[in-house]
């Protein structure tokens, strides 16, 4: 044999290898195909169609209070009527078949790429959701439970194709019709019409109408129509005008048609909310029902789901907090609005709220919506700088004014304190200190400002994140918290550093007993946001304002208590046009919010007050003070409050903090150069400085004090960002100004 025929032996042993490797590859590859065939049929014949869910009309969800005994209510009443598809126009369907599935008549009930996103998705570890045909969806709702499992995924798929071999296309989407989920407790079309626009009969829904049922039925929530936030507003006209143009691509409708629906949503005329949702206690199960959405829960679940949701709220004290809100009050109290929350400290329930006094006749949550917190915010300065390695006797500037970024900026009244300690700035709310403290002495002070408000539980918003370059942040200028963000911020001060989340459901369970949620899975979320020591000195310097400073009313409590007063001028909307006209001339002069927000070692209690519709009007009117402080009435319907819902509570003190932080110089008494009020309780707020420093030249500050009746403060409108640091305001803001100051 040559040396070449050597040579070529081995080449023709790899071919003949990799040809048997492949080889193998293929048989197996189809041997995996005809199985997954043979799997698929064998799976298929054996499928049953099972009866329909005979529970389906009688899964009423219930909530309870914490107790699970006392009955907070029901979401809905569950509303059905059942229409035969004859009397469904052929508009009304199109409408829904544009929205949810456009091959729904051609297709074999099951959609490919909803199978394959569901596969990506397991892969992930993420819910099954979305993607499914309309066929699928019916087969969710009458034959199968509302769990997300793989299995009942797979099961819903062999039902769904089966059913749609074996049942006319239009029997399938007469059920679908007559059970899906609009909201509003509305199943089926014809409850859809009624719910949004008084109109039951489906013959009678116009074309944008029922594009509009469509549009709803893909997710009542992201597309609630009550939800004025632009995004949402934006999403439901982009979800509404693909509707129409499916309509338009399957001939029910003209191109001109098309083009006149889609400039604008119909009208809506919302059929009354039940009564269930009157009173104060509406506010509390609108809460729990966006909680449940928030923990996954779909709208069909939370209507009709048999669902047994138990809330944080105690029964007892949500009784007491009604009647602290509604009777603790100032004589004048047409468009006044009191907005307050309790929460346990250490573990971030809401125990009590109360957001208005009836929910069907404005559903504005005052103890929810986010307003300035003025000097209120001032306790995350004191924790920030005690992070920072100041001492509460280190010494700031007391005097009038402090000059910021080249803006002058002062004290209540012009007054000056002299050198003042923190300890003592905090007692009587001294802005100059504060501003030299966070602006001045802190490196990089506000950012360190913000990160205590977040780490104490104050939510992370583009209003807050802007304080970060914002000398004024100090003195609350922005709408960046409400009366449940601030009791919770608190209540992490007040449980040694430790946050937890604030939240409202306490368990769910479904109707087979299986519990579904439960707060104990927030565990992970809580955390260390101080050092115990850090809280215990800022609950000391809390103490010190109770005990001495603007909260000393408090002190009636007969117990420990750590608080903060907090005020916010500005402009009222009433003024708003007057002081446009006379260039400024009411600048600063009314009192937009008023707060107090206290705890003791078992509870944390915040309170706000604001006037108007909108919560933007003047306050003092409704005070026979010079202006509303947080001192008066907001701290005395907090104490109505904290009387009644301590009762039968031992008496608790809190943890006193390392003696060497505390035993260090006293409290300085500072000589005032100008004459100061006498009732610190009864200072205005002051004005703070621009969130952006202008360019624009701004008046001088003068250091006599103000002779109006009315004390001056900033801020001609809202959203508010002041232009001029000076006790009367630029005259030229860049946009509308803001609020500052306290007692």
């Amino acid at each position: 044999m040559s040396e070449a025929r050597r040579k070529a032996v081995p080449v023709r042993r790899k071919r003949h290898w990799a040809l048997r490797i492949l080889g193998w590859l293929l048989a197996i590859f189809f041997v995996g195909i005809i199985g997954a065939v043979a799997t698929f049929f064998i799976v298929y014949q054996t499928t049953k169609i099972p009866d329909p869910n005979k529970e389906f009309a009688t899964n009423t969800t219930t909530v309870t209070y914490a107790d699970k005994t006392n009955p907070l209510g029901s979401f809905y009443d569950q509303n059905r009527h059942t229409v035969p598809l004859a009397q469904i126009p052929k508009h009304v369907q199109d409408a829904v078949i544009a929205a949810e599935d456009r091959t729904f008549w051609t297709n074999p009930g099951i959609s490919p790429s909803g199978m394959a996103r569901a596969a990506f998705k397991i892969a992930q570890g993420e819910q099954l959701q979305g993607g499914s045909t309309i066929t699928q969806q019916y087969v969710k709702i009458m034959y199968l439970t509302q769990e997300r499992t793989v299995s009942r995924k797979f099961q819903e798929l062999f039902i769904a194709t089966k059913l749609s071999r074996q049942q006319d296309k239009s029997k399938t989407l007469e059920g679908y019709l007559n059970t899906i989920y609009f909201g509003e407790g509305a199943y089926g079309i014809s409850a859809a019409g009624e719910a949004y626009f008084k109109e039951p009969d489906p013959k009678k829904l116009s074309v944008p109408e029922a594009a509009f049922l469509a549009t709803v039925l893909n997710n009542p929530t992201v597309f609630d129509i009550d939800d004025k936030d632009p995004r949402t507003q934006k999403r439901i006209i982009t979800r509404y005008q693909y509707v129409i143009d499916g309509m338009r691509q399957m001939g029910t409708i003209t191109d001109a048609q098309a083009a006149q629906y889609s400039n604008k949503l119909p009208d809506i005329d919302k059929k009354s909310r039940n009564d269930r949702y009157r009173g104060p206690k509406g506010f509390l199960l609108d809460m729990a029902r966006k909680e449940l959405i928030r923990l996954g829960f779909d709208e069909d679940q939370i209507s009709g789901g048999g669902l047994k949701v138990t809330t944080t709220f105690n029964y007892g004290q949500q009784r007491k907090i009604v009647e602290a809100a509604t009777k603790e009050l100032p004589e004048k109290r047409d468009n006044l609005h009191v907005g307050m929350a309790t929460v346990q400290p250490g573990t971030g329930a809401l125990l009590a709220m109360y957001g208005g006094p009836d929910y069907l006749k404005s559903q504005l949550n005052w103890a929810t919506l986010k307003a300035r917190p003025g000097s209120s915010f001032k306790p995350f300065a004191v924790a920030a700088a005690l992070q920072d390695g100041t001492s509460i006797y280190d010494t700031f500037q007391g005097d009038s004014p402090i000059e910021v970024q080249g803006k002058k900026l002062n004290n209540e009244f012009d007054r000056d304190y002299g050198d003042v300690n923190l300890l003592y700035a905090t007692q009587e709310s001294v802005n100059t200190a504060f501003y030299d403290l966070v602006d001045q002495q802190m490196e990089d002070g506000p950012n360190k400002l913000v990160d205590a408000a977040e780490a104490a539980g104050i939510p992370k918003t583009k209003a807050l994140e802007v304080g970060r370059d914002n000398p004024s942040t100090v003195l609350g200028p922005d709408p960046y918290a409400s009366p449940v963000d601030m009791a919770n911020a608190y209540a992490t001060f007040a449980a040694d550093g430790k946050y937890a989340p604030v939240h409202t459901i306490k368990e769910v369970v479904g109707p087979d007993g299986k519990v579904l949620w439960s707060e104990a899975s927030l565990k992970k979320q809580e955390k260390q946001a101080f050092e115990p020591n850090i809280a215990r000195m800022v609950n000391y310097v809390l103490q010190d304002v109770v005990q001495k400073g603007t909260g000393r009313d408090a002190k009636e409590l007969d117990r420990a208590v750590a608080g903060k007063t907090g005020t916010a001028g500005g402009v009222g909307v009433e003024h708003r046009k007057e002081n446009a006209e006379c260039g400024g001339c009411k600048d600063g002069a009314d009192t937009l919010t008023s707060w107090w927000t206290a705890y003791t070692p078992q509870l944390s209690t915040s309170v706000l007050y604001r006037a108007g519709k909108t919560g933007e009007s003047d306050l003092d009117p409704y005070s026979d003070e010079k202006a509303f402080f947080g001192g008066g009435w907001p701290l005395k319907t907090w104490l109505a409050y904290m009387e009644a819902a301590h009762e039968g509570l031992p008496k608790e003190e809190f943890a006193e903090p390392d003696e060497d932080e505390i035993k260090d110089s006293p409290t300085p008494t500072p000589t005032p150069s100008k004459t100061p009020p006498s009732t610190p309780p009864s200072v205005p707020p002051s004005t703070p400085p621009p969130s952006k420093p202008s360019d624009k030249p701004t008046d001088k500050p003068t250091n006599t004090p103000p002779t109006k009746t009315k004390p001056t403060r900033p801020t001609p409108s809202w959203p508010s960002l002041p232009t001029g640091p000076t006790t009367e305001p630029s005259q030229t803001p860049d946009r509308p100004g803001r609020p500052g100051g306290d007692q």
